[in-house]
């Protein structure tokens, strides 16, 4: 069987290994020369003219990934030299917020998560309980609830200092969407996994687990060098190559851009979600295609392209000398959202201590970001000087992604894996039960190579 896979992203990835290890010939076409998609790496320049490998937006991992980790370690990666691990901490500059203690990060979940709140700085008892009682009420209703509720809706029986501390910064990183605008049950379905769910590869459900090396690295490129050494026979990735349509013929699909000859019995396609309607709308209109082929695309094309999108900013600053208290540290609100817009920032250089040029790099990460770019930078520099008393910082660069992902919104329809006979779409914006996450993407992407490699063939005409 002749697999195409359209788009070298964490899902299209996640296909080809899945794919080729059920025996499929697997042929890769990604538009850029790197891989990685909307998690890849990313080229700076310092100061003082050296070249830092940093990423187009800074993710992270939680341990309750379990098909994300699981293939990463399938494809040689070591996870624990990859990644740095960090039991669930939320804490601000000031000390203040959510940190398990040592004494608990070695239990199993849900204590772990209870020792956290527990010893939770600034909080007083009654914000304690208040959580905990929520937490188990959640894992009481199997952490479900109806479709059309908001975050801020189910949690608003919940103290302030807990909402602002904890409720709101995990929702907006997690779904990319403010909490009175996000779904509860997407939002529980995360925190499912993380309190009660099981980790990885002895990883606790809920750790925190930072790269330490930049994403292509991390999981894409792994994949593709795992797979020609394993799979060389029966795999080719093409980089700078942009596929410009999809033609059905009567048992197979062709891809404009590749070669008139090659001719694929599966498609995957793993882009985001606009280029991806836009080609199927356009496939739609080929003469003699069967009513009900069409019917599918141009339903499936309608259906991503009505998908809400948010943005995320990534401000990349340098330092000489910068050195934070903590590889991850949370940045607070304020009552005006404008004045403080990042909710997080990362310490390269702690986080990748073997990489001398890592070091005074700082990454301020703002979810669910809106206004331009410039004005984000100088917002972001200002919360620095507030909140971290950084003075001197200066932006290396600032990578705005405005389709990041999907808002993750109530009762949001998103479109359907399989397509129509022989097309299947992947990406973490497929219909699926996790939000735009690094784990959302991969299962989109295993789920697609094996609905493509058992389905029968069939004749579209």
């Amino acid at each position: 069987m002749k697999i195409a896979i359209v788009g070298a992203g964490w899902a299209g990835m996640a296909a080809a290994v899945t794919a080729a290890q059920a025996g499929a010939q697997v042929s890769v076409f990604e538009a850029t020369r790197t891989l990685g998609g909307r998690a890849r790496a990313l080229a700076l320049v310092a100061p003082d003219g050296t070249g830092i490998t940093a990423d187009n937006g800074q993710h992270i991992l939680i341990g309750a990934y379990t098909e994300a980790l699981g293939l990463m370690q399938r494809v040689g990666v070591d996870l624990q030299a990859a990644m740095l691990r960090q039991p669930l901490s939320m804490v601000f500059p000031d000390g203040g917020g959510l940190q398990t203690p040592g004494w608990a990060a070695a239990w199993p979940a849900p204590f772990n998560a209870v020792g956290s709140i527990a010893t939770a700085r600034g909080w007083r008892w009654r914000d304690k309980l208040a959580l905990v009682r929520a937490s188990l009420g959640w894992q009481r209703t199997n952490f479900q609830c109806g479709a059309r509720l908001t975050v801020a809706q189910l949690c608003a029986d919940l103290p302030p200092r807990v909402m602002d501390e904890l409720i709101e910064p995990l929702c907006v990183s997690a779904l990319n969407t403010p909490g009175s605008a996000a779904s509860a049950s997407v939002f529980l379905r995360v925190m499912r996994d993380a309190l009660f769910g099981q980790g990885h590869a002895g990883f606790g459900a809920s750790d925190l687990l930072m790269p330490r090396t930049d994403l292509s690295r991390l999981f894409p490129k792994a994949a593709a060098d795992w797979l020609i050494q394993h799979h060389g026979d029966r795999f080719e990735v093409h980089t700078g190559t942009r596929v410009g349509g999809l033609r059905p013929t009567q048992t197979r699909w062709q891809l404009a851009g590749v070669g008139s000859a090659m001719a694929f019995d599966r498609v995957i396609w793993a882009t985001g979600a606009t280029p991806a309607a836009q080609i199927f709308d356009s496939a739609a209109e080929h003469d003699h295609l069967p009513q009900t082929t069409r019917q599918a695309l141009q339903i499936w094309s309608r259906t991503a392209a009505a998908l809400p999108h948010a943005a995320i900013t990534t401000v990349y600053a340098h330092g000489a000398g910068v050195r934070l208290a903590r590889p991850m540290t949370a940045l607070r609100a304020q009552p005006d959202a404008h004045t403080a817009p990042a909710q997080f920032v990362f310490d390269r250089g702690l986080l990748s201590p073997q990489d001398p040029a890592q070091n005074g790099l700082l990454a301020f990460v703002v979810s669910a970001s809106e206004g331009d770019r410039e004005d984000l930078q100088r917002r972001v520099l200002q919360q620095a000087q507030t909140q971290l008393g950084l003075q001197n910082l200066r932006v290396l660069q600032t990578v705005v992604e405005k389709r990041a992902t999907f808002a993750c919104t109530p009762g949001l329809q998103r479109p359907d894996m399989a397509v129509t006979a022989g097309l299947w779409a992947a990406g973490d914006y497929i219909a699926g039960p996790y939000p735009a996450t690094l784990e959302g993407a991969v299962r989109s992407g295993v789920a697609a190579a094996h609905a493509a490699c058992q389905a029968p063939a069939r004749v579209r005409r």
